[in-house]
């Protein structure tokens, strides 16, 4: 774990008063979120380290110094965690001095507001709520920042999903893309800038979210009816033909239609008699439509995909 540390100053932490305790353990957080690289090798360690602690606690052999330190790697691991996914590791072991150090250290970022997104207690929170945003953009650490940015997108989006699949896919992918990008950064290279523009981009696709979701009030249709046009739509282009907007929104308004009369029973999706019925009702509306001669399986299958998966979360 020293080597890791290396270039690290964590004297204030041993040393210094609560507030430089604090603060050293907020940029400690931020330094072993320097790369990809090196985040993942120091949460595989700390993680085998509080296995082992977990088992020679009350072990005499330990001196108070060694035990300081592993306090120390176990809260920037708790608050790495808590960045990444949301919950943070038993802190049993730990001492009630460093167990309210963490608990500072997440509110002192900001965080705490944005944490209750994830908490059912909170699920009527509004998560385009600009105020959340802006808590966020109030961070100084650029890459605690970033992981939150993360953790808000990849929510909204798993949200969005539940509304319109097949845009909600594909803002996932966009996500990952932007992931990727920022997990293969360089220590050397990283400089402020380069940061600021990850944090942009992510920032750049939060809107552009929320601009999707809203989208289908300036077409006429409801959101319901937005998640089949973008299936008609996604199928056309991958198949490369032209179908006109207006008898593609109309397509769309009929389609929905035929789902709500097939899946009016709380079973519809279990029981074959009625998926067979709704796939028949589904061809022979596209073939009136003249919606061209693809694959139709395939467009029955996306239309079943979305009717459930709404019917499922918004019933």
């Amino acid at each position: 774990m020293a080597k890791i540390f290396h270039n690290f100053d964590s004297t204030d932490y041993f040393t210094g008063k609560s507030l430089q305790q604090l603060d050293c353990l907020n940029k400690a957080s931020e330094y072993v979120q320097l790369t990809n690289q090196i985040e993942v090798r120091f949460m595989g360690l700390v993680k085998r380290l509080k296995s082992a602690y977990d088992i020679c606690c009350g072990s005499d052999e330990l001196s108070h110094i060694e035990k300081d330190y592993i306090h120390f790697y176990l809260a920037i691991r708790s608050i790495v965690l808590k960045l990444t996914k949301g919950d943070a590791p038993d802190t049993a072991q730990m001492n009630a001095k460093v167990r309210k150090m963490i608990s500072e250290a997440l509110q002192s970022e900001g965080i705490e507001e944005i944490f209750k997104l994830g908490d059912d207690k909170e699920s009527k929170i509004d998560i385009f709520n600009e105020d959340y945003l802006a808590k966020i953009e109030k961070i100084k650490l650029p890459n605690t920042k970033i992981k939150l940015l993360q953790q808000l997108l990849a929510r909204a989006i798993d949200d969005f999903k539940k509304i319109n699949k097949v845009k909600g896919v594909d803002f996932s992918k966009k996500m990952k893309t932007l992931v990727d990008k920022y997990n293969e950064r360089k220590a050397d290279i990283l400089q402020s800038e380069v940061l600021e523009d990850f944090t942009d981009e992510i920032i750049d696709l939060y809107h552009s979210l929320k601009k999707e979701k809203e989208s289908f009030n300036d077409m006429g249709i409801d959101f319901e009816e937005k998640a089949f046009y973008d299936i008609l739509k996604s199928l056309a282009v991958k198949y490369d033909f032209d179908y006109p907007e207006d008898k593609l929104i109309y397509l769309a308004k009929e389609v929905k239609k035929v789902v709500d009369d097939k899946a009016k029973y709380t079973d519809w999706n279990q029981r074959n008699d009625i998926k067979a019925e709704l796939k028949a009702y589904l061809i022979v509306l596209l073939a009136e439509n003249d919606y061209p001669p693809i694959d139709r399986d395939e467009v029955y299958k996306e239309i079943f995909e979305q009717a459930e998966n709404f019917k499922k979360y918004n019933n």
